[in-house]
């Protein structure tokens, strides 16, 4: 009897992730599909929602593709109606979608660079959370998980409005946990470190920059984003069920590493 493995299980539960076209949003939803979730692949282009969609069903996993530009109310609600309108149900959300528009001094940041990273990093997630509450509270249970960063843990020069987005990300979740957990609706959060993906380009395309990173990172290297699936896999699951306001961090120790120099 697989008691404990059976607590991974995940089917029969409909999971929506944003940002999933790609990078750490198409690992996570497929390792939710690899445990029977059926999973609504979210980003702006349908185009690119469609394609992982299709290869996911082509691997014999379950998935749909739906458009959203998460900074935009009206397909924000239109990514929970069509959800429900497909699968009856909404059982996780992974808010992963994220921006860095600007990387430089505080006092020379835009204004408009800022708003639109708060807009995407931090309102949206609230406002996709409190939409998808009612359908959780509904089922008696679920799971919301918000991809926040190490950079909401710490300061970085030149990344002020990313950090303030993800740092309040956290105090989000934790509010949610406090007002949800009567509902069993729980709100857990993920700190990825540097991990290989297209929003964190700049940091690891260049030779030289990737090196000194390496140096601060004891495991040595940056990380996959198939890394950061199985914690989506345990906060999606029964196998968390005690867990609310919680967060995670994954960043190869870097958090607690000493400064090299």
């Amino acid at each position: 009897m697989n008691r404990i493995k059976s607590l991974f299980n995940l089917e029969g539960k409909v999971a929506i992730i944003t940002g999933a076209s790609k990078g750490i949003g198409e690992a996570m939803a497929r390792g939710l599909a690899e445990f029977g979730a059926k999973v609504v692949i979210s980003s702006r282009k349908q185009e690119a929602v469609e394609e992982v969609a299709h290869s996911f069903v082509n691997d014999g996993l379950e998935a749909i593709g739906i458009a959203c530009h998460v900074a935009d109310e009206g397909q924000r609600q239109n990514l929970i109606e069509k959800t429900i309108e497909h699968y009856g149900r909404i059982d996780i959300l992974i808010n992963n979608a994220g921006t860095n528009p600007y990387f430089g001094p505080i006092e020379q940041m835009p204004m408009a660079a800022y708003q639109k990273t708060m807009e995407i990093n931090l309102n949206a997630p609230l406002e996709l959370s409190r939409l998808a509450y009612p359908h959780m509270k509904k089922v008696g249970a679920g799971s919301v998980i918000h991809i926040s960063s190490i950079e909401g843990l710490h300061a970085t020069a030149g990344f002020a409005a990313y950090n303030l987005s993800k740092a309040g990300l956290i105090m989000l979740a934790q509010n949610q946990a406090a007002e949800w957990g009567k509902d069993n609706v729980r709100v857990n959060v993920i700190c990825p470190g540097l991990v290989k993906t297209k929003l964190s380009a700049a940091l690891w395309s260049d030779e030289n920059n990737l090196k000194k990173f390496k140096q601060n990172i004891p495991l040595g290297r940056m990380a996959m984003p198939d890394e950061m699936a199985g914690l989506a896999v345990f906060l999606a699951s029964e196998a968390s069920t005690y867990m609310t306001g919680s967060v995670l961090v994954n960043d190869g120790g870097i958090l607690h590493a000493p400064v090299m120099t």
